[in-house]
């Protein structure tokens, strides 16, 4: 069996290792972003994306009044 480990080897587990770390902190950002956006969101309101209809609880009685004229 051969056991004599090469400098290439090594240089790859330091890169390999600096990728899984930097994979970590962007997946802990994300995470977290999610969880502040989620608990402080202010309600339903603001978890609602914009994807271009109308929805009731988008509209106040101040912006349906003139859709009227």
């Amino acid at each position: 069996m051969i056991r004599a480990e090469h400098e290439l080897h090594q240089r790859r587990l330091g890169r390999n290792v600096g990728v899984a770390l930097s994979l970590v902190a962007l997946i802990a950002i994300v995470l977290g972003l999610t969880f502040v956006k989620v608990t402080r969101g202010g309600g339903a309101a603001a978890l609602e994306g914009f994807d271009h209809a109308v929805r009731p609880g988008m509209t106040t009685p101040e912006t349906t009044a003139g859709e009227g004229n």
